[in-house]
């Protein structure tokens, strides 16, 4: 038997549609882009949320994982590792110690 879940009909069709999806991008002037990301942050939306409820489009209600993220490269947490005095490879420790400053970013900006 195989370790694989059987789709049910109704969720392959999901998937199908899904899959015929296009993602549009557009490049439009800072000013714009600003404008709408930030109606979708008051909205608690994410932007292509935002951009479906302006063209008049159903959203889904997903759940909403409230995170932010940051690529970080093996110098980047060189670096940070040096600022927390901490080696490279404490990523679990760096990370915490950005969370701090972060947090603190946000305490001093309120």
């Amino acid at each position: 038997m195989s370790k694989n879940k059987k789709l049910l009909p109704e969720q392959w069709q999901q998937n199908q549609k899904a899959a015929k999806a296009t993602q549009v991008a557009f490049d439009l002037d800072e000013k714009f882009q600003y404008s709408i990301r930030k109606a979708a942050l008051d909205a608690g939306v994410s932007p292509s949320d935002q951009i479906r409820s302006i063209l008049g489009l159903a959203t889904t209600k997903r759940p909403k994982r409230p995170r932010l993220t940051v690529s970080l490269s093996p110098e980047d947490y060189q670096l940070l590792a040096e600022k927390y005095g901490l080696a490279a490879d404490e990523q679990l420790e760096i990370k915490r110690r950005v969370l701090d400053d972060l947090v603190h970013f946000v305490d001093k900006n309120e």
